[in-house]
């Protein structure tokens, strides 16, 4: 099987094309730069790169990409910087996601390609009936107005649980929800919900990116974890928090 991811160089991608690597799994990533990928992900010839941008690709660039993939992978983020949050492309993920997936329609795979979007936990699923307080609502509301990224986010998922649902025969997906962001060496036992346990905002956990990825891959390889969560939008932390 092969398997594309977008954000293949950021802090949680690199970690998931590594795991699944490790798996014998054959990747594909679309960066701007392999020269920030560690040596042994580039020397390792189940990884496949194509150094673009991925929104100034063609159409048909990306229809070339996603043509024979079983699955699409996309850790798109933005960086935490003045530019990465409030610059141009400020709906980098939306935008992405719109694209890929529209790629992907127009292979019209025999068998449905699942879509694995990292996202947050602070993007409230609505069509799953999630409520939050009104504290929390206000906060939401001002973050998404103030802060690009977060719009960004919520408006990818939407884009995803409005157009596929269980009738669309070519595209599966799946939101992987993490709570606050750590770094950790190894991954670690960690729990996975359909809706959060605890607010995003005034009582957030932690979640390693190791173990998002570690996740995401099982989502990709695991027919029975992808058969308990497509189409929705799990939230993960780690077993600790």
């Amino acid at each position: 099987m092969t398997t594309l991811i977008v954000g293949a160089t950021g802090a949680t991608g690199r970690l998931l094309v590594k795991q699944l690597l490790d798996q014998g799994e054959k990747v594909k990533i679309i960066v701007r730069s392999a020269n920030s990928l560690p040596e042994t992900l580039k020397q390792n010839n189940q990884l496949s790169i194509t150094e673009a941008s991925l929104l100034d690709m063609t159409d048909s660039e990306l229809l070339r990409q996603v043509e024979g993939c079983c699955a699409v992978a996309s850790c798109l983020g933005h960086n935490l910087t003045f530019k990465g949050m409030f610059c141009h492309p400020r709906s980098l993920v939306t935008e992405g996601v719109q694209r890929l997936c529209r790629a992907i329609e127009k292979t019209r795979p025999d068998v449905p390609v699942k879509f694995i979007l990292m996202n947050t936990t602070g993007n409230q699923n609505i069509q799953a009936g999630e409520k939050v307080s009104i504290a929390e609502t206000l906060t939401i509301g001002l973050i998404r107005y103030l802060i690009p990224p977060h719009a960004d986010n919520e408006i990818a998922a939407a884009y995803l649980q409005s157009n596929f649902g269980s009738n669309h025969k070519l595209i599966e997906w799946a939101a992987v929800r993490p709570d606050s962001l750590i770094n950790e060496e190894a991954f670690t036992e960690y729990d996975v919900y359909s809706s959060p346990t605890r607010s995003a905002i005034f009582d957030a956990g932690k979640t390693s990116r190791i173990n998002v990825a570690h996740f995401m891959s099982q989502l990709i390889i695991n027919d029975y974890t992808w058969g308990k969560w497509k189409r929705q939008m799990p939230v993960i932390y780690n077993a600790s928090s």
